[in-house]
């Protein structure tokens, strides 16, 4: 059998999706956990629909310094060489994403602005409707005209489409007008936890027949288990495997460090963004860094190959990036 802690070990691991507070001066050595944990590369999350343009830039500006400040411990991981030279040198890969798009505030120069800052994947939309697309808790009107737009300019400007909290219909409007894979960074399969953040199998497949990936995520709402346990991620891994093939699954924690700080920007409503009758609040639960070992081991358990097991970790994110970030429109 498989020596699940040396794959591990061996392994490029890849979180698609991680948060902190969206203040610059929170401590990024919190990450330590994910580099102990075995992880190579982490997107942060830097703005949600409902952050002012201003939150945003200063979130950006704040983990742009630390990164720098700390070359011992972070790269900034904005290119597939970076990933590999952090990798070598067991320093933890740091890019960035957005969950939404009013932070472009109708701009489409926003987005090449936002991949110089580090950004490298993005939502349109957060749940509830913009001006560019239809978010999962909203009347579904899928893409606005100027979404099409959108999508073309950010997969030019070499930024990973991320269908996370977007609407059905929206979601796979987007496959339609998408050149390059796009992805689900952090989203379970909503046929075995029906949940509106969840993807239905139809955005399941579209979404593989792009070439991309749906990351599994640890949030216990979305696992269908109020403990976030490892075996209900891993029930989520294979179900998604068996639809549409190990190629297609990644890993995408959602970790909320620090959680209790509070960002939230002043008259913020929380009931908007996460509505009612949905499941939110306190008795969330978030799979932690510390279990991405046993999902390497529980996939040995189960007899799963080496490449599978790998491509799930971290290879098929890489994959992935390699055709999303690369060659972008100068």
């Amino acid at each position: 059998m498989v020596d699940a802690t040396r794959l591990h070990a061996d392994s490029l691991v890849w979180d698609a999706h991680s948060c902190l507070p969206l203040r610059g001066d929170v401590n990024l050595g919190v990450l330590e956990r994910h580099r102990r944990a075995g992880v190579n590369h982490v997107s942060i999350n830097v703005g949600m629909d409902f952050n002012p343009l201003a939150q945003v830039i200063r979130t950006l500006a704040g983990f742009r310094h630390q990164i720098a400040q700390h070359p011992e411990q972070f790269v900034l991981g904005t290119d597939l060489a970076a990933i590999e030279a952090a990798r070598a040198a067991s320093r933890l890969s740091i890019a960035f994403d957005l969950e939404g798009s009013m932070m472009l505030e109708d701009d489409l120069a926003m987005v090449g602005l936002y991949r110089d800052l580090g950004v490298r994947q993005m939502h349109l939309a957060y749940n509830r409707n913009n001006s560019v697309s239809a978010g999962c808790h909203d009347e579904d009107r899928g893409l606005t005209a100027f979404g099409r737009e959108v999508v073309r300019e950010v997969q030019a400007r070499g930024i990973l489409l991320d269908l996370s909290h977007s609407g059905v219909r929206a979601s796979l409007e987007i496959v339609e007008q998408a050149s390059r894979p796009v992805v689900f960074s952090h989203a379970n399969a909503h046929h075995l936890t029906p949940h509106a953040r969840n993807a239905r199998d139809e955005q399941i497949d579209a979404v593989a027949a792009t070439g991309g990936v749906i990351g599994i995520t640890g949030v216990s709402l979305f696992l269908g288990d109020p403990a976030a346990g490892t075996e209900a991620m891993i029930r989520h891994i294979e179900y998604v495997a068996d639809r549409v093939g190990w190629q297609h699954v990644g890993l995408g924690l959602d970790f909320n460090f620090l959680d209790g700080v509070d960002d939230r920007p002043a008259e913020f409503d929380a009931r908007r963004w996460w509505p009612d009758g949905n499941g939110y609040g306190p008795g969330m639960h978030f799979a932690t860094p510390e279990q991405l070992p046993e999902i390497t081991a529980g996939l040995v358990a189960r007899g799963w190959p080496a490449d599978a097991i790998q491509g799930v970790l971290g290879e098929n994110f890489r994959r992935v990036a390699a055709r999303a970030w690369g060659s972008p429109t100068p």
